[in-house]
């Protein structure tokens, strides 16, 4: 898929090695076999590792031993066959997806995505674009996951529209949303579901000194951090990941191609936007007010409220009710049997993730409950603790555990869930305060997740590529995300380098070391 070019020795060395990648990655089998092989892996190395007695020290219960469990065990085979479909079921990104792909399906097929990009490129700057995709993903964590359903789409189908290739859009997408995840200008549920293990842990060593922690602890440098990732993401994406594409070769459906906007599609896009104006004060008046019924209680009542946890129902409306009304605007949807139509279609082409979810939600519900990760988690604490390094070698060395261990354990809670009992103590130990560990440890797993093939939504962005490249594979993928990774772990981890070295606070009350 790269494309030779005239260029400098370093980006020839660059660009080999970005093939190599691609071409070793593309040697492993489709993503629905792959996750299989993996899940038939993890059976197995369960039976090895537990005939072993392979076990570490619980780091969420005290006293207690964490042992591998054998799937080939007899309990571990009622497990494989009892367990099958609730692994299906209950694959975090199946319903996600589906449900917010009802609504996207309709606003999609309706014509009203398509002439609301329209609309974009063709009055807002085509400079701007790379770094208004990037910058939005990076902000699509405040709607938790719904940024990796929405934005990589939506970027390649902008690209393709400038004429541009459209997987760059949609490379520079899924980095604004999945790098860039621990990052925004606004406070979001990650903060406090983080913290909530970060105070927790440093309580273990200094019970008195914790109760001053606060959920806030990374705001700043995370604020600091959008910008940072915005430009460098632009950078990688018109330099590096673009020229490398080379031109689009596929085939360009007209509703593709920039054209400016008919009367009746402005009038549907105002009706459209009416609606989501609308729509938007409405979910205000469910959620703001103290009687509001989505409002939840405590010192964060938005943030832990049932209205975080209906993120997804709310978005399936955003774009549902839009689209109808643009449709029936525009006379694409004349009843009923047309909007059922629509959303019919979209699943229809949902059908390859169906299955893939399947596979993978058999490997990650065995990967959790054979406790294997949890294991090569405390490994990776006690080599640090053996190596008895300090300062910001020790820091770095920190670094590179959580980006290894988030190749085995895609989530970024249940990784922390596993690590902050051990590493928040430790790092104080040192004399690094919680609130760095946990920026070093949001800025390690946030970069990494672009090319970490076990992660949830990676087999999905596959699929969304696959709509235009339908040879791409994961080696593909990887080496297309890989300078993402590469750029945006030296840019960040330089940041909070000079941010230390500065001694300013990462958030309220937060600062860098623990005396």
């Amino acid at each position: 898929m790269a494309q030779q070019q005239k260029t400098g020795f370093f980006s020839r060395m660059f660009n080999r090695l970005l093939n190599r990648v691609e071409w070793l990655g593309n040697k492993l089998p489709h993503p629905i076999t792959l996750f299989a092989i993996l899940a038939v892996l993890v059976i197995i190395a369960s039976a090895i590792l537990s005939a072993f007695n392979i076990s570490v020290e619980d780091p969420t219960q005290a006293g207690e031993t964490l042992e591998v469990q054998n799937l080939l065990s007899a309990e571990g085979i009622q497990y494989l066959f009892t367990s099958m479909v609730d692994n299906f079921i209950n694959f975090a990104p199946l319903g996600v997806v589906l449900a917010t792909m009802i609504g996207i399906g309709v606003a999609e097929r309706s014509g009203l995505i398509g002439a609301a990009l329209r609309g974009i490129v063709t009055s807002v700057p085509k400079q701007l674009v790379t770094a208004a995709l990037i910058f939005a993903g990076v902000l699509s964590s405040m709607a938790v996951d719904a940024g990796y359903v929405i934005l990589p789409p939506l970027g390649a189908l902008i690209f393709l529209s400038l004429g541009r290739h459209p997987l760059a859009g949609l490379a520079a997408a899924f980095a604004g949303v999945s790098a860039g995840f621990g990052a925004n200008l606004f406070v979001t549920s990650l903060d406090p579901m983080l913290g909530a293990l970060t105070i927790e842990a440093a309580a273990t060593l200094d019970p008195e000194y914790a109760e001053g922690l606060n959920y806030l602890m990374n705001y700043y440098i995370m604020a600091v951090s959008v910008l940072l990732l915005t430009v460098v993401g632009t950078i990688v994406t018109e330099k590096i990941v673009e020229p490398r594409l080379g031109s689009f070769k596929g085939e360009t459906d007209k509703k593709d191609q920039i054209t400016y906007l008919s009367e009746v599609e402005k009038k549907g896009l105002i009706y459209a936007g009416l609606t989501i104006v609308g729509l938007i004060v409405l979910a205000l008046l469910l959620v703001v007010p103290e009687w509001g019924p989505l409002r939840g209680e405590g010192d964060s009542p938005i943030l832990n409220s049932p209205f975080m946890d209906s993120l997804v129902a709310i978005l399936l409306f955003v774009f549902l009710i839009p689209g109808l009304v643009y449709g029936i605007v525009t006379k694409e949807i004349r009843n009923d049997k047309d909007a059922a139509q629509q959303m019919s279609d979209t699943m229809a082409s949902m059908g390859m993730f169906i299955v893939l979810a399947f596979t993978a939600g058999q490997f990650v519900a065995y990967f959790a409950e054979t406790n294997i990760g949890t294991v090569i988690g405390a490994f990776g604490a006690e080599l640090l603790e053996t190596l008895q390094i300090g300062g910001i070698p020790l820091l770095l060395g920190f670094m590179i555990v959580c980006a290894i261990i988030n190749l085995f354990i895609g989530s970024a809670s249940a990784k922390w869930a596993i690590m902050a009992p051990v590493f928040v103590p430790l790092m104080m130990e040192f004399g690094f305060s919680p609130a760095l560990t946990q920026a070093a440890y949001r800025i390690a797993d946030s970069t990494t997740n672009i090319i970490t093939p076990t992660m949830t939504y990676f087999a999905m962005v596959i699929a969304f590529a696959q709509k235009y490249d339908k040879k791409i594979g994961i080696g593909t993928l990887i080496s297309m995300m890989l300078p993402y990774t590469i750029f945006f772990s030296i840019a960040w981890t330089a940041m909070l380098i000079i941010w230390m070295l500065l001694g300013i606070d990462l958030g309220p009350g937060s600062p860098i070391y623990y005396e």
